[in-house]
Order: C-alpha cells, then structure tokens, then sequence
C-alpha cells in the first residue's frame, strides 16, 4: 500500500506580480496586476488591469514598490492575497521623521 504524503512547503494557490498603488491602509497594500490579452476576432493585445487587497503585516512596502502577491485564505471581506516579497523598489520613499 502506497501512502500520499502532502509536501509541507507545496506553493498552493496563484501567485502574481504587480505594483503597490496605494499603502494607506494598515496592514493592507492594493497591488495593481497588469497583463496582455489578445482580442478573438480582431488579434490585436489590449492591456487587462486587476487591483488586489493584499495582507502586508509590518506595512514595510509602500507606492511604487513591485512586489510579489500570493493566494491565501480570506483574511477580510476583500483581502485573499498576502504579500511575498519586494522585487524592486519604487522612486517614491515615504519621508521619515527623526
């Protein structure tokens, strides 16, 4: 008898890259996905624009920040996405006081 073990660090779910457009909610990022599609009949690309609520528990990304998002369990009544990793940074860095 063969047993199925699950591996226990499997990627489930999607996983998609995108660039945070707003940071001021907490512990929330809305990341915006953009991608080609191909119209049917006419063959030319037209871009597809998706925002998504990502989960961003020490709010360390901010604007402009490419970034990483995974599929995960509802956190909120909008949020079923947390974030990965930073890509790459954005221009814009917010203004610390000291």
């Amino acid at each position: 008898m063969t047993s199925t073990t699950a591996q226990p660090n499997a990627t489930l779910g999607r996983t998609l890259r995108g660039v945070v457009v707003s940071d001021k909610m907490t512990k929330t990022v809305v990341v915006e996905i953009t991608r080609l599609r191909k119209h049917s009949k006419y063959k030319k690309f037209y871009r597809v624009t998706r925002r998504f609520k990502a989960h961003d528990e020490t709010d360390q990304y901010h604007t402009g920040d490419t970034v990483i998002i995974k599929e995960t369990r509802p956190l909120s009544k909008e949020k079923r996405w947390i974030v990965i990793e930073r890509v790459s940074e954005g221009k814009n860095k917010p203004v610390t006081e000291e």
